[in-house]
């Protein structure tokens, strides 16, 4: 199932970046003598209720969708390893002060906290990426910090301690690096959650915003077309679960991969 996963997202990712090549057609163009039209030769997946080609715009949502996954994971397990690695080595209270925090932000639903940012902060693009970012760090740090508790311990680390090493050196060369393989399968997992939480706040109109295509917005504009013209909502709600599922499958085969009791015999 991973090399499905692996293979759903790499199918996904040229397509996103090849999309203008594979079909030049601008998303933005509107043909209102044919709106709602269903899927034909000339258009594969049929048009929406503007007369925009709803392939093109799944192609077009998809570097946005992406873009957006590639961002809030870079961000949120930069900021989750440094503060998860300075919790774990230090201790304390330096500890007890960043526990404290992961434990407040934890406590809240993560969708419902995205909501009220970007509700306060406004709707765009720009503020999704912030709010999404602002609540998924703690993930991370929490995963770093328990990682680093058990490598600060091991050998190797006690031995650069003896020789002199520098606090940072210890941390960027020895324990650091020790945790990149569960921080890998954390992050693969997180992107499916980051595209799947951008869909959802486009789908109630604060993410971003009409007429730039995102797979949540044509969800949103295609549920007044359920009976007359399905195909409006059932090809992005098929691009995101699928690219989502991918996700998925791709992150657990990576977990089985690293997973320690693998190699217990």
């Amino acid at each position: 199932m991973s090399r499905v996963g692996a293979a759903i997202v790499l199918i996904t990712v040229l397509a996103a970046v090849a999309g203008p090549v594979i079909l030049p057609i601008d998303p933005a163009a509107q043909d209102l003598a044919l709106r709602l039209e269903g899927p034909t030769s000339g258009h594969w997946l049929g048009l929406d209720e503007l007369g925009r080609d709803i392939f093109a715009r799944l192609l077009s949502g998809a570097r946005i969708s992406l873009l957006v996954g590639i961002v809030v994971v870079t961000v949120s397990a930069t900021t989750g390893i440094a503060l998860g690695s300075i919790a774990g080595y230090f201790g304390g209270r330096i500890d007890e002060a960043i526990s404290r925090v992961v434990d407040i932000l934890m406590a809240f639903p993560g969708l419902l906290l995205a909501i009220a940012l970007v509700a306060v902060l406004g709707p765009s693009l720009t503020n999704v990426v912030l709010a999404l970012s602002l609540i998924g760090w703690v993930g991370y740090a929490r995963l770093v910090r328990g990682q680093v508790l058990r490598a600060r311990e091991f050998e190797f680390v006690q031995a650069a301690r003896a020789l002199g090493a520098t606090t940072p050196r210890i941390l960027v060369q020895h324990i650091i690096p020790s945790t990149l393989p569960a921080v890998t399968v954390q992050a693969t997992l997180g992107m499916g959650g980051a595209i799947l939480a951008e869909a959802a706040l486009s789908f109630l109109g604060l993410g971003v915003q009409p007429p730039t295509p995102s797979w949540g917005t044509m969800l949103n504009g295609g549920r007044l077309h359920l009976l007359d013209a399905p195909h409006l909502t059932i090809f992005p709600g098929a691009a995101i679960a699928v690219l989502v599922l991918g996700f998925n499958f791709l992150g657990d085969g990576l977990r089985d991969a690293v997973d320690p009791k693998r190699y217990r015999a």
